[in-house]
């Protein structure tokens, strides 16, 4: 493909060069920035109808127009990720209409319903912290040139999704009664998800080519430790209640259940006792969850709904 072997551009990136095209990339390069720009554009992509469905309970014109300012932001952000991918010979038709819902790439935790402005502010401020925490990490460290340039954009959004999530559970936290009642129900499943967002411990992961060519710095567990240090401190301050405590002297968190564990996605509720293998957890990922095809569909369906309107 290009003029590099994988060790050659491997010693390349390491040492600060910048990936331009496929001239300058290998197949095993390739393969790896395709993926993780599939992950990128599919978990931005099915955040829309995700925050969608929620922002309907919005309590004010003013609060659904932020809304739908996010979700706007979010299908920006996807195409940023497929027009990448395009340029790199994947059928950007194909990714959005034609693939199997199950085949989509988002994290598991945005294959649950969002129902009310509660869960849509929780998930801005989990959800998109853990978005911020690993494009963060892949804007600093990427040898993908065109992906660094496209996520400047990116992360001054997300940063808005981010502040308009932390400000609100602040803001339910102080009104206390049944609205803080209400961020501390989403918090009890939500928060394992996003613990889950970050994909298999370091000990499990046997391929490490992003790393390798320098698609992004850090590990897993270090951008999941990264994501606890934020999350945490801050639920404490508020006075949420998390399977996890912060040690100020330490500067670490410590989750307080064995993970990974088992998940009742009809109830929506962790169930801490009964441990499960990461085997098993992957299965789950994969087997997709309750919102999966209809959020697909929903996103799908608009389109071929304009379509037919301008044949009309």
């Amino acid at each position: 493909m290009g003029r590099f072997t994988d060790e050659e551009l491997q010693r390349k990136v390491q040492e600060g060069f910048i990936v331009e095209s496929e001239e300058d990339m290998t197949e095993t390069y390739k393969r790896a920035l395709i993926t993780q720009l599939t992950v990128q554009g599919d978990t931005e992509l099915i955040s829309a109808p995700a925050y969608f469905m929620a922002a309907r309970d919005a309590p004010s014109t003013n609060t659904m127009v932020s809304a739908t300012a996010i979700i706007q932001d979010e299908l920006g952000h996807a195409n940023i990720a497929y027009r990448l991918l395009e340029d790199l010979g994947v059928d950007r038709h194909w990714l959005l209409y034609e693939r199997e819902p199950a085949h989509f790439k988002h994290p598991y935790g945005f294959d649950q319903p969002l129902m009310n402005w509660a869960e849509l502010v929780s998930a801005n401020a989990l959800y998109d912290r853990a978005g911020i925490t690993l494009l963060g990490d892949v804007h600093r460290n990427t040898s993908y040139g065109p992906l660094k340039r496209g996520l400047v954009k990116v992360s001054m959004e997300e940063n808005f999704h981010l502040r308009h999530g932390e400000v609100w559970i602040r803001r339910f936290a102080e009104a206390g009664g049944a609205a803080k009642e209400a961020v501390q129900r989403t918090l009890d499943w939500m928060f394992p998800m996003g613990v889950e967002w970050f994909g298999m411990p370091d000990d499990r992961k046997h391929h490490n080519a992003q790393l390798d060519f320098r698609l992004k710095g850090m590990t897993n567990d270090q951008l999941r430790r990264t994501w606890l240090k934020a999350v945490v401190p801050l639920c404490e301050e508020l006075g949420y209640d998390l399977p996890a405590q912060y040690d100020a002297d330490t500067d670490e968190v410590e989750l307080t259940y064995e993970l990974p564990c088992q998940y009742d996605p009809e109830a929506r509720r962790w169930l801490f006792n009964e441990t499960i293998t990461w085997k098993q957890v992957f299965e789950r990922w994969k087997a997709r969850g309750p919102m999966n095809e209809q959020y697909v569909d929903s996103l799908r369906r608009s389109r071929f709904a304009v379509e037919r309107l301008l044949a009309a």
